[in-house]
C-alpha cells in the first residue's frame, strides 16, 4: 500500500489539468508538461483535486502509483511556481557575478570559471 499515492494533489489557481486517456496536460503562468501516465495507473480528477487509482494486488502498479503522483505533483508546481535553487557562496575569496547571459563564478581556482547560461535560465545575485 502506498501511502504516498494516496495523498490527493490540490489543482491551484490558474493551472488548467487536462486528462486524455494514459496522458496528461498540464498548463500554468510559467509554461506546459505532458506526462504519459503507467498503463496500469489512472488519474480522477474531481473539483480541484486529483486521485490517483491503482490496482493494490499489483506490486508494479503500486510502486508506479507513488511515483506518478510525485510526477504530476511537481507537474503543477512547475508550471504555476516555476523552479528556483539559491546557492549561498561562504567564506573568503568566493564571488559570482551575473552579466546578461553569462555567470563568473570566483571559486579559489586560479581562474574565474565563467558558464554560459541557457536562453530559458535567469541568474540574480543581490550581494
Amino acid at each position: 500500500m502506498s501511502r504516498v499515492a494516496k495523498k490527493p494533489i490540490e489543482i491551484v489557481d490558474g493551472v488548467t489539468v487536462n486528462v486524455a486517456g494514459s496522458s496528461i496536460e498540464v498548463k500554468g503562468k510559467v509554461g506546459e508538461i505532458n506526462f504519459d501516465l503507467p498503463e496500469t495507473i489512472a488519474l480522477e480528477i474531481s473539483g480541484n483535486i486529483i486521485s490517483v487509482k491503482y490496482d493494490e494486488d499489483n506490486q508494479q502498479s503500486v510502486a508506479l502509483a507513488g511515483t506518478t503522483r510525485a510526477i504530476v505533483n511537481n507537474m503543477i508546481v512547475g508550471v504555476s511556481q516555476g523552479f528556483e535553487k539559491k546557492l549561498e557562496l561562504k567564506g573568503v575569496g568566493y564571488r559570482a557575478k551575473a552579466s546578461g547571459k553569462l555567470l563568473e563564478l570566483t571559486l579559489g581556482f586560479s581562474h574565474p570559471v565563467k558558464y554560459q547560461l541557457p536562453e530559458e535560465v535567469q541568474v540574480e545575485t543581490p550581494s
